[in-house]
């Protein structure tokens, strides 16, 4: 397991999206480089990061993390991960989930999924055609959302009222940089903007938090 080598700094919220009418907590959540996606339990909703309007629903099984390729969303649902036709809706092909129905966040990167095992504190690097598990890195705390950005893993955590944002080494797990949240502000999916911002969900409101990602350190 990794350990942590980072004391934490405070995460900065630039902006608060939400609540979504409906909409009772987020779940997993995506970018796809315009829109921001969400799972919200019965569908899969996105909006516009300018407005914060919802711009897309899909009417789809969205109970825990997101992704998005490229080209397909991906999204946990029970113990199954569907690839998803974004401008239908129409689910692809299913691969099975790594901890059966134990999953929190999903990522894509490096032509693989990344799956969150919630309370098994761990995270899996799959095989987006099998499911097959090709790595595994262990946490300290619970894992929620994952995400990639600038080849840096970062995840989330919510365990005891306590979360962060972490990132994490992904040879090692251990902890390089902690982004601790606000008392009563969980984690739930995670994705990056691609620049410098994290979106966010929340595991027990209708809301997605915009997060100021910390500047790359210099090598010394």
């Amino acid at each position: 397991m990794g350990k942590v080598r980072d004391a934490g700094q405070p995460a900065e919220t630039v902006r608060e999206y939400g609540p979504f009418p409906g909409v009772e907590r987020v779940h997993g959540v995506s970018f796809d480089g315009r829109l921001v996606w969400f799972a919200s339990g019965g569908a899969l909703q996105a909006f516009e990061p300018g407005n914060g309007g919802i711009a897309r629903t899909l009417d789809v099984a969205a109970e825990a993390g997101t992704a998005f390729d490229g080209r397909h969303l991906f999204q946990l649902a029970g113990g199954r991960i569907h690839r998803i036709d974004p401008a239908t809706g129409a689910v692809l092909s299913t691969i099975p989930a790594p901890g059966g129905g134990r999953d929190s966040g999903l990522a894509w990167a490096e032509g693989t999924l990344w799956v969150g095992q919630y309370q098994d504190r761990k995270i899996h690097q799959i095989d987006p055609e099998t499911g097959a598990i090709l790595r595994t890195i262990e946490s300290s705390r619970f894992v929620t959302g994952v995400t990639w950005v600038d080849g840096e893993l970062w995840h989330g955590t919510w365990e005891g009222g306590e979360s962060d944002l972490r990132q994490v080494d992904p040879e090692t797990g251990e902890v390089l940089t902690r982004l601790t949240m606000p008392e009563g502000a969980g984690v739930s999916g995670l994705e990056s903007d691609r620049g410098d911002l994290f979106y966010a969900g929340d595991p027990e409101r209708s809301k997605v938090r915009a997060i100021r990602k910390p500047r790359r350190r210099s090598a010394r």
